[in-house]
């Protein structure tokens, strides 16, 4: 499994430093930025788990790759963002200094903003003869309402409301990890059925498999928040309880939270049975990420 994983992140990597510009590029400073974060490390999950997803459905994942890499971009650019002051005011990322911090606030926003122009670009380009024009767009389309209102932000928004909140409840809890964290997780699963016009037993496995996977990511997120350390996570460790987030541990419980992210993973394994042994590794990236340093 490692060395699965580092060789596709090594195909993310190659093709991430064909899309970006160059660091002298005018202006430099912000391709220095975006290139800062993007290039932090990171496991890059989400476009191995549009590979890997490609391979249980049995598809060319060649053609899959600018598409794939477009979502670390976007995820980057998520990161980017909610490191920010106005959001989480945080110093660390990845190991590294985050990127407001070494470029200063305006820069890191318009880093931010730069890494979702290049995805949206790469995602409106033609990139393969084996993915239809209407696909493709269709794709896009699904991508923006992923990481819009309806997703991504509007999980943001729900979590920065939520602090510190007096009565704060389990829908509530759900609704910010399913979009904030599970949207962009489950979109990288569903991408490959998405771009190819896969529908049917496989498209809702991958479906149910990305939403347990994407749910799970984040539980055993806030349950390292707790039992980690700021340098094995390379971000600060115990920021969610400093700052009153709504977490499954705060809700629930350490032990319940950790129960809850092993049932997420039988959900995510007994939605792959349609593929068979096909399947086998999505199971052990679910394996992968809900298992890590607890």
């Amino acid at each position: 499994m490692k060395a699965y994983l580092s060789a596709q992140s090594e195909k993310i990597e190659k093709t991430l430093k064909k899309v970006l510009p160059a660091e002298n590029h005018y202006p430099k400073s912000i391709c220095q930025a975006v290139r800062y974060s993007v290039f932090a490390g990171g496991k890059r999950l989400r476009p191995i788990l549009s590979l890997a997803a490609a391979e249980a459905a049995e598809l060319n994942e060649e053609p899959l790759l600018p598409f794939a890499s477009a979502l670390e971009l976007i995820h980057t650019y998520t990161l980017i963002h909610d490191d920010l002051p106005a959001l989480d005011n945080d110093n660390l990322r990845r190991g590294k200094p985050t990127n407001h911090t070494v470029y200063g606030e305006a820069t890191a926003i318009l880093a931010g903003d730069a890494l979702q122009t290049i995805a949206f670009e790469l995602f409106a380009t033609k990139q393969h003869k084996d993915i239809s024009a209407e696909n493709q767009l269709h794709a896009l389309k699904e991508l923006a309402n992923c990481i819009g209102i309806d997703g991504t932000i509007g999980g943001q928004v729900v979590d920065i409301e939520s602090e510190k909140a007096e009565n704060p409840s389990v829908a509530t809890l759900e609704y910010i990890h399913t979009h904030k964290t599970g949207a962009l997780l489950l979109y990288a699963v569903k991408l490959p059925a998405l771009l190819y016009g896969i529908e049917g037993e496989k498209q809702n496995a991958l479906t149910e498999y990305g939403k347990a996977i994407g749910l799970a990511f984040q539980v055993v997120d806030d349950i390292l928040d707790i039992t980690g350390n700021s340098e094995a996570l390379g971000k600060t460790a115990g920021k969610d309880i400093n700052s009153s987030k709504l977490t499954y541990p705060a809700l629930h419980g350490l032990e319940a939270s950790k129960e809850m992210a092993n049932s997420l993973l039988q959900q995510a394994l007994s939605a792959l049975k349609p593929f068979g042994k096909k399947g086998e590794r999505l199971g052990k990236i679910a394996h992968f990420v809900i298992n890590r340093h607890f």
